[in-house]
């Protein structure tokens, strides 16, 4: 079977509404910088730009389906050219297609409208471009080191480089990852290497990761991943809670232990694990590739430490898998005559594949045309908000406020899902609302907030909250649908 059957399964399973609620928030920066009337952090760059000028456009000439469109396109691009080497190679069993198509089933709500696909996009380009182009420069082929084409490629990087800058914070995995790959290629080429030959390759790396530098920000843009590392694994005191309280920035094995997607999270734990583990054996074994395995223990222990990771893991495990298929495979039906464990394998795959699309086009049913996520973000809510102005401030859930933003630009939210630009003691005193409605009631007096918008579904942490302001002679309900409730003072 061809590897091709594999990204085309992941742009299918792409396609699903924009669940993600961050990216309303990056659709109303791209027209204007968004600013809460809250207090929020002040230096820090606006590391998303281009991305969300990307976006914007997209969503300009089409709206949010064309949007979708767009996001599908983009993950099957992310995982062609992660496969493309092993593609090149072999022709994959048709149970291993099937295999990583139940895996990228299970998974598809990973793959939404963020930023990090545009990550993994320029990750991919270095995935297979780099190799080859330091390989050329350590070769001792002076024609092909100093060839024009050597070089334009080495500036096409470069050029990627400084655009992946301002497009995610994870910018800093093309520098890291060419490093790797410099490493393995002084250490293969280590015999006959001439120091002349190591002069270029190492100037390149280092101009990758000089390329922060090249913007306005400058140093803040430098320093970005190493802000965003510490509240991801909070290294810092001040970071803990960003650590232990964003969902996504908590351990899948946390995830699981609290009860909470609990087949994913099972499924995400093994598959980490798995990696993890054979990367080590595979590394300890040999060394003939070692960016392959060094990468997919990096990425194992990433998906480990926090869910968000888990889309970084999975492109590079897929490839390991349908590279080096999992040897249970082949020793489980090697007492089978070839003839009928090869029959068998296609049946069995076809069957799950056929399964996979069944259930896929089934819940194609289940969308709205206009392909946003209702249920997640406060479309009617928004509506009634913007016919019904108020003059005090409004308060709302993080996961609503960038829609509340780019819908109703004239009423400034509370907070979005930036949470960067919030402060550790702001964001603890937030959270503190859902436990403590007394506390909210307070501060909701001093601050002058007269409306408050909560979702009444998928994010349960307001119940106490809400259930206190129905009881509240100061707060009545002004508008409500089964997904989110508006209070307003009386």
């Amino acid at each position: 079977m061809n590897w091709i059957a594999v990204p085309l399964c992941v742009l299918l399973f792409a396609l699903f509404p924009l669940t993600d609620t961050d990216i309303w928030w990056h659709l109303a920066c791209a027209r204007e910088w968004v600013v809460t009337w809250s207090p929020v952090r002040e230096g820090l760059p606006n590391i998303h730009e281009y991305f969300q000028h990307v976006v914007y456009a997209v969503y300009c000439i089409g709206g949010a389906p064309l949007l979708v469109a767009f996001k599908a396109f983009l993950w099957g691009s992310v995982f062609a050219l992660f496969l493309y080497p092993a593609g090149l190679r072999n022709r994959v069993k048709p149970v291993v297609v099937a295999i990583a198509a139940f895996f990228l089933f299970v998974f598809r709500f990973q793959m939404e409208m963020r930023p990090v696909v545009f990550t993994l996009l320029f990750l991919s380009v270095y995935w297979n471009v780099v190799p080859w182009l330091l390989a050329r420069f350590v070769s001792g082929d002076k024609h092909a080191a100093n060839s024009v084409k050597t070089y334009l490629v080495a500036l096409a990087l470069l050029l990627l480089q400084w655009l992946w800058c301002k497009f995610q914070g994870l910018y800093i995995l093309g520098p890291l990852f060419a490093l790797l790959c410099l490493a393995h290629t002084l250490y293969r080429n280590r015999s006959a290497l001439q120091k002349c030959q190591m002069v270029a390759p190492a100037v390149f790396v280092a101009l990758l990761f000089a390329m922060p530098f090249l913007h306005g920000e400058g140093v803040r843009l430098f320093l970005y991943p190493f802000g965003l590392l510490d509240r991801l694994l909070g290294i810092s005191l001040s970071a803990a809670i960003f650590a232990s309280e964003i969902a996504e920035n908590r351990s899948p094995l946390t995830i699981l232990l609290a009860g909470e997607n609990v087949l994913a999270c099972a499924l995400m734990v093994v598959l980490a694990f798995f990696g993890a583990v054979y990367s080590v054996v595979r590394l300890a074994r040999c060394r003939d590739e070692l960016v392959l395995w060094s990468t997919l223990l990096v990425t194992s222990v990433m998906a480990l430490v926090a869910e968000r990771n888990f889309v970084l893991f999975l492109p590079i495990f897929l490839f390991a898998f349908i590279y080096h298929p999992a040897s249970f495979i082949s020793h489980s039906t090697s007492h089978i005559p070839h003839f009928f464990s090869s029959k068998i394998c296609q049946i069995i795959s076809i069957v799950i594949l056929a399964c996979l699309l069944g259930f896929w086009a089934k819940s194609l049913t289940a969308y709205d045309k206009h392909m946003v996520a209702y249920q997640r973000v406060p479309v009617g809510a928004a509506v009634w908000m913007k016919e019904n102005p108020h003059s005090g401030r409004l308060f709302n859930d993080d996961r609503a406020g960038g829609y509340l933003a780019f819908v109703n630009p004239a009423d400034s939210i509370y907070i979005d899902g930036r949470f960067i630009l919030k402060t550790a003691e702001f964001f603890e005193r937030y959270m503190r609302y859902s436990e403590d409605p007394e506390l909210f009631l307070a501060d909701a007096d001093s601050l002058g907030i007269d409306r408050a918008v909560f979702p009444l579904r998928f994010y349960a942490r307001w119940d106490r909250l809400l259930e206190r302001l129905r009881e509240s002679t100061k707060w009545a309900v002004a508008y409500v649908d089964g997904n989110f409730i508006v209070f307003a003072r009386k």
